[in-house]
């Protein structure tokens, strides 16, 4: 078990999804759960780092759970699944600040994935009840959903699954903010035309090549 968690939280942060201390996972096994300490470093995850506890009753262990374990038993306790990922991957946070209720993918692989990821928004995002409602509710129906400003929540039957939609969403998010931002810059100089830039007066004078 160890093993699986130490492989995932390393390309859960090497990846660019959360930072040094940020993000939490979890995995279920019967009536209990294991899940990552407060605080811990995911890509330096060890056996102490490791922390399991009744899904639906505290014990001496929860004090050292991660502070989302509140919304993690939820997720458990209304949904079939069997590993939880949370992060806060940069892009699809961004992204989840500039939608209504839903990012929509523009590429292929995102838009055969996801086809739509819902938004949500609460008053308190760290490990509150509100939080843990909403995901329990969102993911009876969908695999991943974000927090607005947050971070997203991913479900699956093993930890791979549930590390598969953080990672391609992220990618998703990435396309989107490579596209529009190309497209602004391809509209910008459009406009401008390349002639006007300084540089490009003087093209014939390098001889690079």
């Amino acid at each position: 078990m160890l093993e699986q968690f130490q492989r995932f939280g390393k390309d859960l942060f090497y990846r660019g999804l959360t930072s040094s201390h940020g993000g939490n996972i979890s995995v279920r096994m019967g009536d209990r759960l294991i899940i990552t300490r407060t605080g811990a470093m995911l890509a330096h995850l060890t056996a102490r780092d490791l922390i399991e506890t009744g899904l639906d009753e505290d014990d001496s262990n929860i004090m050292l759970a991660s502070s989302e374990i509140v919304v993690h038993r939820a997720i458990y306790q209304n949904t079939s699944a069997l590993a939880i990922v949370h992060v806060h991957p940069p892009f699809a946070v961004a992204q989840s600040m500039c939608v209504e209720d839903a990012i929509i993918p523009i590429d292929s692989e995102g838009s055969y994935l996801f086809r739509k990821v819902p938004v949500a928004q609460t008053e308190t995002t760290v490990g509150s009840k509100d939080v843990a409602k909403i995901a329990a509710k969102m993911l009876r129906e969908y695999k991943i959903f974000m927090l607005r400003g947050h971070g997203c929540f991913s479900i699956g039957p093993v930890l791979e699954e549930a590390y598969q939609w953080c990672s391609s969403l992220e990618e998703s998010c990435k396309i989107y903010c490579y596209t529009r931002t190309l497209q602004a810059a391809h509209a910008a100089i459009s406009q401008h035309g390349l002639g006007d830039l300084e540089y490009r007066k003087h093209t014939d004078d390098y001889k690079t090549w």
